[in-house]
């Protein structure tokens, strides 16, 4: 399925009062969902996983931190910089305010920008650059 076909469902999606798209076109599918729904899928979804440690081990001991949290709103990899060459959006201890781009997670060679919904300082960055994250997982803490 072409990624320009993927977009317009998003945009036609984010426009709508709509929830929920799925599209099939031979054998490849992609649904997309918003809201309170749990579920983004695209089929078929490889699934990477580019280290041993559990990224739940390393989320116990931030989470104990109290603060506003930014969580994933979709399935990707986490990246903190714009382009391997540029500097990371945030560090531990910069000031954010609403609005401010923190993050990327990249989900099927689509690279969606993670806004902040707090003003703050940012206490904890919960992963790594380059690892995969679940929906709804915590990223970052804001204080």
């Amino acid at each position: 399925m072409d990624i320009r076909k993927i977009k317009k469902l998003i945009e036609m999606l984010q426009d709508s009062d709509l929830t929920e798209i799925e599209v099939k076109e031979g054998e490849e599918s992609v649904r997309i969902a918003r809201g309170n729904s749990r579920t983004i899928e695209a089929t078929p979804a490889p699934i990477i996983h580019s280290s041993t440690s559990s990224p739940v081990e390393k989320n116990e001991v931030s989470l104990d931190k109290s603060g506003s949290i930014i969580k994933s709103p979709i399935v990707g990899t986490f990246y903190r910089k714009p382009s391997p060459d540029k500097p990371p959006f945030i560090e531990i201890g910069n000031n954010v305010n609403a609005g401010d781009v923190v993050c990327i997670v990249e989900a099927m060679k689509m690279m969606n920008e993670i806004k902040s919904e707090f003003t703050g300082k940012v206490s904890a960055i919960n992963i790594e650059d380059g690892e995969p994250v679940e929906f709804d997982q915590s990223l970052i803490v804001i204080d």
